[in-house]
């Protein structure tokens, strides 16, 4: 306030001309851009649609196409590279096109949804009911409106597109979506996995006492480019490495066929467990309290701010009284800058 004071009585002897100025520079400075999230600009094949989605699941099926629901939200550096990269590739958007009804939703959005059961809802409340957790998700409907298939998060061309095949030539059947991706996906990776001091050793009992630390399960596969960046860009940085001696961490291959007793007590094959987990995407992390409860799950490609923020969003105990992780990442960052931290999501 002395700073203020002292800078308004040099600019009144400079006159009341000057003082307008200094406020309006003021102001301009209170207002700079980085503070309003940036508008992520929908391809205009997505569907305008009125958001029955008993109507746009019957009418995919007269196409013979199936219902592809992107929720995203304004400022998410991973939504605007999902439309700017992958939807600008010709062979991936003439696939989904061909495939799909897309549509768009906003995770805060309040448009009017009408459900497959005939429910009115919001767009906001759908993707709670949805569980979306991240932007951006693109959920796959059938035929009857159940999800088939779920992308968490950002994942590049090379991943992504033979996802889509994967949705395309509804393969859920025969293959989860880890082993068509092990098959079909190309990446310039290590044939091994990547290994960490603090990993539990076998024989690995999960199961949690009461009070003791939080269990998180990190799944892999070999040949898996987004595992191995997790390793050094997400798991050395100063953040995640204050977090790690706050949980027991295991590691398995999805393959791995060497037996764990896992947190409900169950004696079972490590491979078994992550198919009744439904992992279909690695790397994945589930995270399990001190009562041998699933309290989260980190799917999907993503950046060392939202590895970290999961790890701390749990470690905090966070999801009991803020279920929605995004509304947690934001007054995390919002934190951060007011503390004079610059915020990169994407780094």
């Amino acid at each position: 306030m002395d700073g203020v004071l002292r800078a308004a009585g040099a600019v009144r002897a400079a006159g009341a001309a000057a003082l307008v100025a200094l406020l309006l520079a003021s102001h301009a400075l209170a207002q700079t851009p980085p503070t309003v999230p940036r508008p992520i600009e929908i391809p205009p094949w997505f569907v305008q649609s009125f958001l029955d989605l008993h109507d746009e699941v019957a009418t995919a099926a007269k196409e013979n196409k199936r219902v592809m629901l992107y929720f995203g939200q304004d400022g998410c550096p991973y939504c605007r590279r999902l439309m700017e990269v992958n939807f600008s590739q010709r062979a991936i958007v003439d696939k989904v096109r061909g495939s799909f009804r897309a549509i768009a939703l906003d995770i805060w959005g309040d448009l009017d949804v009408t459900c497959f059961n005939g429910r009115r809802t919001t767009e906001k409340q759908l993707a709670r009911q949805l569980k979306v957790q991240f932007t951006p998700t693109l959920l796959f409907l059938d035929e009857q409106g159940r999800v088939t298939t779920r992308i968490n998060g950002y994942w590049p061309p090379h991943r992504f597109e033979p996802a889509i095949d994967y949705v395309a030539t509804r393969q859920s059947n025969q293959l989860t979506l880890a082993e068509y991706l092990e098959r079909h996906t190309k990446e310039a990776a290590r044939e091994q996995l990547n290994d960490e001091p603090y990993f539990l050793k076998p024989p690995l009992d999960l199961r949690r006492k009461a009070g003791g630390k939080p269990l998180a399960v990190l799944f892999e596969t070999r040949s898996c480019r987004a595992c191995d960046e997790m390793h050094p860009e997400g798991l050395q940085r100063a953040e995640m490495r204050a977090l790690i001696p706050r949980f027991d961490i295991a590691r398995f291959a999805l393959n791995d066929a060497g037996e764990v007793t896992t947190p409900s007590g169950r004696r079972q094959a490590a491979a078994s467990w992550a198919r009744e987990l439904k992992v279909d995407y690695t790397p994945t992390v589930v995270f399990f309290d001190d009562s041998n409860r699933e309290v989260f799950r980190l799917e999907g490609y993503l950046r060392p701010f939202h590895l970290s923020g999961a790890f701390d969003y749990v470690a905090q105990g966070a999801y009991r009284t803020q279920p929605e992780f995004q509304r947690f990442l934001q007054a995390k960052a919002e934190r951060l800058r007011e503390q004079g931290q610059v915020v990169d999501l994407w780094r």
